[in-house]
This record gives structure tokens, C-alpha cells and sequence, in this order.
């Protein structure tokens, strides 16, 4: 089924783990002519620009030994940063597909943390593309939800997660803090998708303590209005630890998210209770995407900040703060809550929309 990526209309998705019997081609062997084009995916973040290549008919839609990372501020545009991807890889692509962290409208996107402004038009050409589609990253972290195994997620809680058969319906959320802080859903119905293209990272911060009270008092100072991504993403961590600085009548310093996780580590109180005060404010967050989204079948954790914090995640109040919600408490302690390890969720869900709608109907 057809659909504009932009609007975010249904689609029917396939993630086929039959193996294939062609060999993986090492990244940077000429692509023979005769074979068929694969197709550039790309997840676009404020730091970050991660390609690969998507293929047809394989055991997994992402070619996992094709992955590259560059900075963003290497380039002064995408269509710049692909062409070194597809020259490095001594390939050759026709379409394309690129998740970016930014809202896509009418085929163009304003990376939220980084001055790229993407239009597709412009990008397809410059790329000599056939097609070439946007979308939002975390719809693209959405789509990875069916691709994903039991090695691919580690359980924060005590409500177990299995992946489910693919017609079966269900509703999840995805939420990640990273340079900025991506919220995005999924629901399945009957074997169709529907991925909620979102920008609730920039939804108000609402406080649940005290602590929390004082915390918004300070960076609205800085901020005037405080959004959720103030507080979780790697900035964000930075924000918690100067207001509590402020409130504790420290100087802060000038630390950044691996500096105060190293403090942490040492035994700094401040710097150890900026990461309670993260981990607890993420659950409340990812427990508020269940109510809001309706994601009772669960929520998926991801981003760049997930794997290094997941101890702590663990051993935090991340899962009192996710069922604390009042008259659903109930019903919160059934959600399951997933870490997601995989090292490219957001690739293997773009690979995955791009294996479909590029198919042959």
C-alpha cells in the first residue's frame, strides 16, 4: 500500500528474516552493474549522520556491514554527506529514504539541533535519485519495532517482553534522548502500520516533585518556556546539574553529560543526583506516552544516551516514576518498558519502510 511518508498514512510493512542466499557484498567492493541498486538509507541526528544501504529480499532490510557514521558538521549539506557515503562505498544507488531529527513537511525539514535545512527536491537532485522520501527519525525508530528481537531490547521492570507475530495489532511508543529528545509511536492493525510522526520532546515539562518544582523555577529563567527535552537528552542532564548546583549553592562549572556522569562514578552528590533526577523524570515521561498514546503493549527506550545509562535506568526510580500515574497505577504496572540495544534501530527502521515502498507491487 502506497502512502505519503510526510503525511504519515498507513503502510504494510514487511521485516523478512528469511535468509537470503546472496552473500554480503564488503563494504567498499565495487557494486557489478547487473546487480540490483540498492536503496541509501540515512538517520540523520543533531550530531550525527549514519548511512547504509538497504536491500531486497535479504534475511534483515538493513545490510548491517554497510554502516557509516560522520559528523554533520563535516558537511555543509545531506546531499554532501551522502555522496561521501555512496563514493566511500564504491557503490551506486537510485533511491533513497532518510529519516532526519526534525518535523517533515512538504518534503522539507529543519534538523531541530543543527543549521541543515533538507529539502528533498533539491537533495534528489543534487543525489541524481529517482526517489527520494523523508521522514521523521523517530517514526523511522517506530518502524524498527517489528524488526527487533529479544537480544535487541533489555527489560527496565518486571513486565517481560516478547516480540510479537507480525498480524497481531498493538500499540506502542518510542522515546530517546540524545542530543535532542525524540518521542514517536506505532500501531499495527491487521499487518499494517501506522508510525505517529511526533515533536512531543518539545511538549511543556510538567514537574511531579517539589525538587522538580524548583528545577522548572530555574531554567525558565533561562528558557522562559521549559520543554521536555530541557531536561532529558545530553543537554538536558547538563540543565538538571546547574539548576541543582544553583539550589545546593555550588558553582557549577562547565561540565557536559560524560563529565557528570563521571562525577557521578567518583561519588559527587550533585552530579549523582542529576542522574536520579534524569532517570526519574524519563520514566515519567515514557509512563505519560502510555497514557497519551494509548501504548499499552509497551514503550521502547532508545537514543544515545540509553545504552550508557542503562545501569542506572535500572537501579533508579525510572519504573516508580513510569506507574506512578495516580487511578492507572494499576494498569501502568502492566506496561512493559524496553531498552532497545540494537545498535541502529533508527536505520533498520528506515530499511524496513524503504524495503516496501520501494518493492515491486
Amino acid at each position: 500500500m502506497r502512502h505519503d511518508t510526510a503525511a504519515g498514512a498507513v503502510t504494510v510493512l514487511r521485516c523478512d528474516r528469511t535468509p537470503s542466499r546472496r552473500r554480503a557484498r564488503p563494504f567498499g567492493t565495487p557494486l557489478m552493474m547487473s546487480a540490483r541498486l540498492p536503496i541509501l538509507v540515512a538517520d540523520i541526528g543533531g550530531t550525527n549522520a549514519r548511512f547504509a544501504l538497504a536491500r531486497h529480499h535479504a534475511e534483515s532490510p538493513l545490510a548491517s556491514e554497510t554502516v557509516r557514521e560522520f559528523p554533520v558538521a563535516d558537511f555543509p549539506s545531506l546531499a554532501h554527506a551522502a555522496q561521501h557515503y555512496l563514493e566511500q562505498a564504491k557503490t551506486r544507488a537510485e533511491s533513497g529514504l532518510f529519516a532526519v531529527a526534525g518535523r517533515v513537511d512538504g518534503g522539507q525539514a529543519r534538523i531541530t539541533n543543527h543549521p541543515w535545512v533538507i529539502s528533498r527536491d533539491r537533495t534528489r537532485e543534487a543525489l541524481g535519485f529517482r526517489h527520494l522520501e523523508l521522514i521523521n527519525d523517530f517514526a523511522a525508530q517506530a518502524m524498527s519495532i517489528p524488526c527487533l528481537q529479544s537480544q535487541d531490547v533489555e527489560v527496565i521492570g518486571p513486565v517481560q517482553w516478547q516480540p510479537r507475530p507480525l498480524p497481531q495489532s498493538g500499540r506502542y511508543a518510542v522515546i530517546g534522548p540524545g542530543t535532542g529528545l525524540g518521542i514517536g509511536g506505532l500501531i499495527v492493525r491487521d499487518g499494517q502500520r501506522l508510525p505517529l510522526q511526533t515533536e512531543g520532546g518539545h511538549a511543556g515539562f510538567p514537574p511531579g516533585t517539589p525538587e522538580e518544582i524548583r528545577i522548572l523555577e530555574i531554567l525558565s529563567r533561562q528558557f522562559g518556556r521549559v520543554s521536555n527535552e530541557r531536561l532529558v537528552c545530553g543537554p538536558g542532564l547538563v540543565n538538571i546539574h546547574r539548576a541543582l548546583s544553583e539550589i545546593s549553592g555550588q558553582d557549577p562549572g562547565l561540565p557536559g553529560p560524560a563529565d557528570i556522569t563521571a562525577g557521578a562514578n567518583r561519588g559527587d552528590p550533585v552530579c549523582a543526583r542529576a542522574l536520579e533526577v534524569f532517570c526519574a523524570v524519563f520514566g515519567a515521561l515514557a509512563g505519560d506516552l502510555v497514557l497519551t498514546f494509548g501504548a499499552w503493549d509497551g514503550v521502547f527506550l532508545t537514543g544515545g544516551l540509553v545504552p550508557r545509562l542503562l545501569e542506572r535506568l535500572r537501579n533508579s526510580g525510572f519504573r516508580e516514576r513510569f506507574e506512578h500515574k495516580g487511578r492507572f497505577a494499576p494498569a501502568m504496572a502492566a506496561v512493559p518498558s524496553m531498552a532497545v540495544l540494537h545498535p541502529h534501530p533508527g536505520l533498520l527502521g528506515a530499511a524496513a519502510y524503504a524495503v516496501d515502498r520501494y518493492s515491486p507491487r
